[in-house]
């Protein structure tokens, strides 16, 4: 009896693990890919935003990171397009998910204290990318800088 039920357990366990493995956090993402070959790792940090802040207004970035896809392989594109479509974070909202043809988009926010922390953009299909935007951005900021694009200046 207890042979059965420690086969069962097994079997089990057996069973959910790819759905464990097969779901990353957006900072497990962001360090496995980062090693990729082929893959254009940007990462512009609190200096250089802050020397960035002297001639413009960054609305309280603190750093802006980029993965770029499209030198990498397909099957690296691959394996990114699936974490994407299977990314489940905790940590996030998700603001938009947009789904269109082979390409999908989602746009994920981190909240604290009524401040945005980081947005995160993933987009798949032919030419994949991550953006993470680190900061202590607040959603008025964001508001104030959609309507001066939409009145064009």
């Amino acid at each position: 009896m207890k042979t059965k039920n420690l086969f069962l357990i097994l079997f089990a366990l057996f069973l959910t693990s790819p759905v464990i493995y097969g779901q990353k956090s957006v900072d497990q993402i962001f360090k496995d890919f980062s090693k990729e070959k082929g893959v254009d790792h940007v990462n512009i940090g609190k200096f250089t935003m802050t020397f960035a802040s002297l001639f413009t207004n960054v609305m309280g970035v603190k750093g802006v990171e980029v993965l770029s896809f499209s030198e990498c392989g397909q099957s690296v594109k691959d394996n990114l397009n699936s974490n994407i479509a299977n990314l489940k974070d905790k940590n996030y909202e998700t603001l938009i998910s947009v789904n269109e043809g082979n390409e999908l988009t989602k746009i994920l926010l981190k909240l604290k204290d009524e401040s945005i922390k980081e947005i995160i953009v993933l987009t798949t299909g032919d030419d994949p990318a991550i953006v993470r935007i680190k900061g202590n951005i607040k959603p008025s900021d964001i508001e104030k800088v959609v309507k001066d694009n939409k009145s064009g200046k």
